[in-house]
C-alpha cells in the first residue's frame, strides 16, 4: 500500500521502497511482495531519514528524477532508499570520507547506476564542485562544525529555495552541554542562510539527536 510519501509504500508496520536491484538486499532489510512488486523494508533504526518519517516529517523533497546532494553516505543504507525513490533517472551524489564506508558503498554504485560516489570532505565542496545545481542537500555528518559544512554546500550547489535536510548530532559538538542547548545554538546558526522548515527528535530511533528540514533563502 503507497503511503502519502513519494515512490514510498507500507510494509507491515514499516516504510518501504521499490526495490531498484530485485532479488538483492543491500543491509538487513527484508523483501516483500506487494502484487508485482518487491519492496525493501525500511529500518527506522538504521536510518535516520527515516526515523524522521517514523515521527510524522512533512517535508519530502525527494521524488522520480530528483538531483540530491548526499554528505555522510556512510555505508549507504539511506542511500539506497533514496535511489529506489529517486529512480533510474534521478541522480545521488554520494560524499563519503571514510575509505572503510567507501568500500560498501563502491559496490553499491555499480548495482545501482543512479548513485555517484565521491570520496572527499564535506567541508571542501570545491573538490566535487561538478556536481552542479542539485534539488536536496542532505547532510548526516557527525562533526563539530556540520552546520557550516551545510551552509557551504548549500550555497554551493542548492536551487534557489531548494531543501536542505540535517541530523544534528549534539554529543559529535559538545559533550559538555545539553543537548537542547546545542540544537538552538545550531539552529541559530542556521537561519541566518535557511528558513527553517521542521525540527523533530529522533528518539527512540536516535538519541540525542534533531532532524532539520530548512528551505534555502533567496
Amino acid at each position: 500500500m503507497k503511503s502519502n510519501y513519494p515512490n514510498v509504500y507500507f510494509a507491515g508496520d514499516y516504510f518501504a521502497t521499490v526495490n531498484m536491484n530485485p532479488g538483492v538486499k543491500v543491509y538487513t532489510e527484508k523483501l516483500v511482495r506487494d502484487g508485482p512488486l518487491e519492496l525493501r523494508t525500511w529500518d527506522a533504526f538504521k536510518s535516520k531519514l527515516c526515523g524522521a518519517m517514523k515521527k510524522g516529517l512533512k517535508t519530502f523533497p525527494f521524488g522520480l528524477g530528483s538531483k540530491v546532494l548526499y554528505l555522510g553516505a556512510s555505508t549507504g543504507t539511506t542511500v539506497s532508499h533514496l535511489s529506489d525513490v529517486v529512480g533510474r533517472d534521478g541522480e545521488i551524489y554520494a560524499v563519503e570520507f571514510s575509505p572503510q564506508c567507501l568500500k560498501s558503498l563502491l559496490p553499491l554504485s555499480e548495482s545501482r547506476s543512479n548513485i555517484i560516489p565521491i570520496h572527499a570532505d564535506a567541508r571542501n565542496p570545491s573538490e566535487y564542485a561538478e556536481v552542479g545545481a542539485v534539488d536536496v542537500v542532505y547532510q548526516d555528518v557527525a562533526q563539530p562544525d556540520q552546520d557550516q559544512i551545510l551552509i557551504k554546500n548549500a550555497k554551493m550547489f542548492l536551487k534557489p529555495g531548494g531543501i536542505a535536510m540535517i541530523c544534528i548530532k549534539s554529543q559529535s559538538i559538545d559533550v559538555t552541554k545539553r543537548p537542547d542547548e546545542i540544537f538552538i545554538q545550531v539552529l541559530e546558526t542556521l537561519s541566518g542562510t535557511f528558513e527553517i522548515v521542521e525540527k523533530l527528535k529522533l528518539e527512540p530511533f536516535d538519541k540525542d539527536h534533531l532532524f532539520v528540514v530548512c528551505r534555502l533563502r533567496t
